[in-house]
Formats: C-alpha cells, sequence, structure tokens
C-alpha cells in the first residue's frame, strides 16, 4: 500500500539560466561555499572526460541541473546534520550537500558508492575540498549507518531504492529523493512489495521532477 499525498506547488521563479550568482541569491551560500562548488564543477568537468559520471550535455548547465537541484534538499530537513547519498557516484547530491554543510559543527554526509573508479573520483574531490564527508565503497544495504536523512538522485526505480534505503529508515532516518516525471508510476509499482507513506514536493530546479519524502516503510513482500 502505497499511501501519497502531493503538495501545493511551492516553485519558485527560478533565473533562467541559473548560474553560480543566481545559485548564490537562491541559497543564500557564502563566497567560500560558492568557491568551492566552482572547484568541484571544474573536478566534474575534468573527471568526465575520461569517466562517465554525468551526461557530457548537462555540464554547461551545472549550477542548475546539478547545484541547485541538489541544494533545493537542505531546507526540506533544517536541522538534519547527517546525510547518506546512496549510489551517490558523481557525488550528486552528496558533495553539493557537503558543501553546504561544511560550515556547520558536527556535520558529515556518507557517499555511499558501489562502483570503486566512482569512489576514486569521490575521494580526490573530498580531499580537494576538504570535505565533511564518509566514502563507502560498498553497496548500499549492506551498511547499517544511523543517519537524520537517507537520499539519491538517479540511482534506482523506487521499487529497488526502498530497499537500498530500508536500513537507514529502519534506524530513524527520513527518506528525500530527487526523481523525474515518472514517479506516480514508480510509487505504484513500489506499492507490490512496500506498504509506505510519502508526499511529493514539486523539484524547484525542474519543472518535470519531484521529491518523494518516504516514511514508514514496511516489507510486504521480496522484491
Amino acid at each position: 500500500m502505497c499511501d501519497v499525498a502531493v503538495q501545493p506547488d511551492q516553485a519558485l521563479d527560478t533565473p533562467d539560466p541559473v548560474d553560480g550568482a543566481a545559485f548564490q541569491r537562491l541559497t543564500g551560500v557564502s563566497d567560500a561555499r560558492l568557491a568551492d562548488l566552482e572547484r568541484f564543477r571544474e573536478l566534474l568537468t575534468e573527471w568526465n572526460a575520461v569517466m562517465n559520471l554525468v551526461g557530457p550535455a548537462s555540464l554547461p548547465g551545472f549550477w542548475n541541473r546539478h547545484a541547485w537541484d541538489s541544494a533545493q534538499l537542505l531546507p526540506l530537513a533544517p536541522d538534519a546534520l547527517t546525510w547518506a547519498d546512496l549510489g551517490a557516484g558523481a557525488g550528486l547530491p552528496g558533495v553539493v550537500l557537503a558543501v553546504m554543510l561544511k560550515d556547520r559543527p558536527g556535520a558529515k554526509v556518507h557517499l555511499v558508492e558501489s562502483m570503486t573508479k566512482r569512489c576514486r573520483f569521490l575521494y580526490a574531490v573530498s580531499e580537494t575540498l576538504d570535505l565533511p564527508v564518509e566514502i563507502h565503497n560498498a553497496r548500499a544495504e549492506a551498511l547499517d549507518l544511523k543517519v537524520d536523512v537517507v537520499t539519491a538522485r538517479a540511482c534506482a526505480p523506487m521499487v529497488r531504492l526502498l530497499g537500498f534505503a530500508q536500513p537507514y529508515l529502519r534506524r530513524g532516518a527520513e527518506g528525500w529523493f530527487l526523481k523525474g516525471q515518472d514517479v506516480a508510476s514508480e510509487l505504484v509499482d513500489a506499492s507490490t512489495y512496500w506498504n509506505f507513506q510519502s508526499d511529493l514536493r514539486p523539484s524547484l530546479s525542474d519543472p518535470r521532477g519531484q521529491i518523494v519524502h518516504v516514511r514508514g516503510l514496511k516489507s510486504v513482500r521480496k522484491v
């Protein structure tokens, strides 16, 4: 059973295109953290030339497609200090969140990625930017981490993603997941295997996107 609530439209009049200055206006991020994100953009571009991290066509729109898309999660859980990004890959949203949380005492983002070569990229970014992260070269469902929020972007369909997130949700985490326009059908499919409540928030970076808030997850049958 999937109980889905759709929130009223909360979209902002996002500047088009969103560049670094617009991102700073939208988020209130400091000059130092904006510089960190610019360096992350440079590293992502460099590594993407030799490794499939993100679609090359998305890089010119980094500030909206990647930075703002990731950063919009923070106001949804403003008191959260510990996050887990499942299938962290290119560090989206996890690296952006870590940069934004860098000045908050006690903050940590767990970057969970099963592919070793992508972990090498995450280590390079973490060391360069001195981020409050811990990188786990492991499958998400194999870990036993207690965090405030578990998140993911472009990781898996909801039916599988809920299985990856179950250990974190069971230990009290909130689930906030960045999804695309097909999320409603994904939630219906997931309800065959899981009981949960969810609500959808419109993405501020893409009118086609949705952010899914998940709670009360219980398994019904094996996926």
